[in-house]
Formats: structure tokens, sequence, C-alpha cells
């Protein structure tokens, strides 16, 4: 199958192309949100970048909107309209923003595109009204067991973090500090020190590195620290507990049906939070104890094989009768006696 998807959420993605199908980025020469292409990642030669308007629109088998313009941007383009005579789903990724819990999503009320979101919390608290839903959970491709916890330090990974402020956490990193020095990895941390206060003693800021390169150097620290308030689920705590880290989370979103207590620890308590990583950031051996046990979480959980196959089934339905007739997801009955 030949399906379209623009490259917008690069972790995503990573683990969306690893399937059976052939997966067919746009590509602009400028790049940009609407033509990063693969943008230098390692891929399989099953990804391929193309110009959206030198593709023969029949060449399509369906397309994964991840943007509310996608639709629109796909029928001026190929001529052809989601959801009507070109096969459709719209990815989620995000949680609602605003007035929770009565957000609308951008695509309720409607019935030629199913909503698929990443977390269970994603489709409790956005309003798709009458829209078809599911929900296919994260895979992550499992970059093995590579835990040494030998710098005792907090490792976290956060994009953007003076910009996102609360909603990162990044005001609770000065609390943490005081368990742990913290190194902190991802996009646009430049301004993360001042911002926060914190001397070099307890803060380094480790930049936007490769994955594997930032794998390598999330795994030397002694525990991961996820401190959103309010995320559908970062993929790096997911990755950090295939690696084998012991994790401290703020139970809020998703994070309470991803992390089971004996990973290490979640509370909406700052404080609990604190006191187990200073227990964890002096006792190697419990903080390595109970990384184990997030790595076994997290392959039952999110292991890859099983998101694959959760879209197979979809994208099946999807370009099978079902589209045509507008019965576009199998009944809970039915999948649940298949």
């Amino acid at each position: 199958m030949r399906i379209l998807l623009w490259h917008v959420h690069g972790s995503w993605t990573d683990a969306f192309v690893r399937g059976s199908h052939e997966y067919l980025l746009p590509v602009l020469p400028g790049g940009g949100p609407w033509g990063l292409g693969r943008a230098g990642r390692p891929w399989p030669d099953s990804v391929r970048e193309v110009r959206l308007d030198a593709l023969d629109p029949d060449s399509v088998d369906a397309v994964v909107l991840q943007r509310p313009g996608e639709a629109a941007e796909v029928a001026r383009v190929l001529g052809r309209e989601p959801g009507k005579d070109l096969p459709a789903a719209y990815l989620e990724h995000n949680a609602p923003r605003g007035d929770v819990p009565n957000s609308i999503h951008p695509l309720a009320d409607q019935q030629s595109i199913p909503v698929v979101h990443v977390t269970h919390f994603n489709e409790l608290f956005w309003d798709t009204g009458s829209t078809p839903t599911l929900v296919i959970e994260h895979g992550i491709p499992d970059p093995g067991y590579a835990y040494t916890g030998e710098i005792p330090a907090l490792a976290a990974v956060v994009n953007e973090p003076v910009r996102r402020g609360r909603v990162a956490g990044t005001d609770l990193l000065g609390r943490f500090a005081a368990a742990a020095p913290l190194r902190v990895f991802g996009m646009g941390g430049d301004g993360l020190p001042g911002a926060v206060a914190l001397p070099p003693s307890r803060l380094s800021v480790q930049g936007d590195l490769r994955t594997d390169l930032l794998h390598r150097e999330m795994a030397r620290c002694r525990v991961y620290l996820h401190p959103f308030r309010w995320t559908s689920l970062g993929l790096a705590l997911l990755e950090a507990m295939h690696l084998g880290m012991p994790v401290v989370v703020l139970g809020t979103t998703e994070a309470a049906r991803a992390v089971p207590p004996e990973a290490g620890a979640i509370s909406t308590c700052v404080d609990d939070l604190v006191h187990t990583a200073r227990v964890l950031i002096e006792d190697p051996d419990e903080a390595r104890r109970r990384g184990v046990a997030a790595r076994e979480a997290a392959l039952r959980r999110y292991g890859l094989a099983a998101f694959l196959a959760a879209w197979d089934v979809l994208l099946e339905e999807l370009t099978g009768p079902r589209f045509r007739t507008g019965r576009l997801l199998i009944p809970a009955q039915e999948r649940w006696s298949e």
C-alpha cells in the first residue's frame, strides 16, 4: 500500500514507517513543516520523498492526516478529497488545550474520516461528536537495554523548555535539582539555565542529539525525569523505559496508564517524586531494579509489532469495501469476535 503523510512528529513517524508499506513524504526545497521529507532520518528505503504537485494522484492508496489543513491541501493539489475519493484517517497526536474537557476536535461530527488517538486519555478528553474514533497506542522501535546509570544525575528530554514553561514543567526543575544534578536534552534549551536560575553544577543543557547518541547519553544517567504537566504521552519517556531507566513521572494525562509504580515513581505530589529521585540516585541497585521493571512494562504495552499490526487493520478497513460503503470502522462486537 502507498501511504501519503507529512513528516510532522519525528518519533511517531520513526515507528510508523517501519511497517510493510511504501510511505510518501512531501518535500519542498526549503523544507519546513509542509516539506520536511525524511530530514536526513535513517529510515527504510520504503520511505520516499515526493513533490506533492508532481505525484500521480491515482498512485496514492491512503493518506494519514495529522493537521487540520492537510485535507484541503491534498484535495487542492491531487484533486482527490480525503474521506470521499481518497481513504483517509486523521491522527491526533495532542491532548486538547483551552476549554478542557469541552474542547471540540477540528474533525468533530463528520463521518468520512476516523480520528485515531495515540492515547486513551486523548480520546476521553477530546469532544469529537459523532466522528468515528479509535485508539492506537504508541509503538517504539526497541533500542535495547542500554542502562548503565553511571552518572548520578536526572536526565530529561524537553524541547523548547523556556517557551513551553509550565506545560513542560520547566518551573519544577529547580525542585528536582535539589535531589540531583539535571542533564536536559532537546531542542531550544540554550536559555534554560537563566530561566530557572540554576548553576552549571545543578543543570547542564545537552542539546538536540541524534537519536542513537541521545539514547546512549540518557542511559548513562541514574534516573529519567518526566516533569510534564500536560502532554499527550512523551515518547522520550517510553524510550527511556525501553532503555531500562527508572523513571520519575508527574502523574498527569496518560502517564498513569503508561507507568507502573514499580518502574520508579509516579505522583502528582512533587515532594514525593523528589524524595524517590533522591533515593534512586543514592541506591544504584534499586535504580537498576526499577529500570528493569520499566523496560518490561514498556515492551508489554508499547512494542512496535502491536502498533504496526493495529495500523495494518485500520488501513485495510479504510481501503476495503467499508470505505466505499461509508462503513469505516468494524463495530466493537465484531472486533471482539474475530
